[in-house]
């Protein structure tokens, strides 16, 4: 609510006035990174019955990361990025439960800028799971869904929207000494948009770009 007059009517004022809010949520596993999350709210389990116990964890005596498969390959892309699937996940997901219930008549599609974001929730029998590729500025998925890309992501692929959101700098909507509710903008706790980086408004994305490629698209407001 600190930041209340600044919400929008039909954005977080309508989320506030017509949302759910859990306001005394017991989280019972740590630690609380988003892949365990995805898995816990998606399956209904914990760590030692889902298998997720972090973004990357040890398994047989190896470092992992979630949804890392050397089995499968990119689809979409050449990046390692690609080679990723659900196989790490020992159970489950409601995409999944919906899939098997309706015999396979329901379509559960996976979208998200982060792969593990979109791989756990979808589950192991989805259609598809579309993840941003950081190399090629896409969406793309593995062949543990699909040999090739669907028709309306390659077409959402070819607006090259990543390109366009880098085109111009984010400035602040307001001006910024307007901004009583903040602390300042430049301090020694915020992580710039990539190593290196101030987090300093306004940002010259372009440059940015042409220095840090289509990952710093992650930390703006159009990722």
């Amino acid at each position: 609510y600190r930041y209340y007059a600044r919400y929008g009517e039909g954005g977080f004022k309508r989320m506030l006035g017509e949302g759910f809010s859990v306001e005394n949520c017991k989280i019972p596993y740590i630690p609380s990174v988003t892949a365990i999350g995805h898995s816990s709210i998606w399956t209904g389990s914990v760590p030692s019955i889902h298998g997720i116990a972090g973004n990357n964890f040890v398994k047989d005596g190896k470092v992992v990361y979630c949804t890392a498969d050397d089995t499968v390959n990119p689809v979409g892309s050449d990046s390692k990025a690609g080679k990723m699937s659900p196989r790490n996940l020992w159970v489950t997901t409601i995409g999944d439960e919906l899939r098997l219930a309706t015999n396979n008549r329901s379509k559960v599609i996976g979208v998200a800028l982060k792969d593990r974001a979109s791989i756990l929730p979808a589950g192991h029998h989805a259609n598809g799971a579309f993840w941003f590729d950081d190399k090629s500025g896409k969406f793309i998925t593995s062949t543990f869904y699909m040999d090739k890309l669907p028709e309306w992501v390659n077409k959402f692929n070819k607006q090259k929207l990543p390109n366009k959101y880098l085109s111009k700098k984010w400035e602040t909507l307001y001006p910024i000494d307007s901004y009583k509710e903040s602390t300042s903008d430049d301090n020694n706790y915020e992580n710039g948009i990539a190593e290196g980086e101030k987090a300093v408004l306004p940002l010259d994305l372009p440059t940015l770009y042409k220095k840090h490629g289509y990952k710093i698209l992650r930390s703006t407001p159009f990722g």
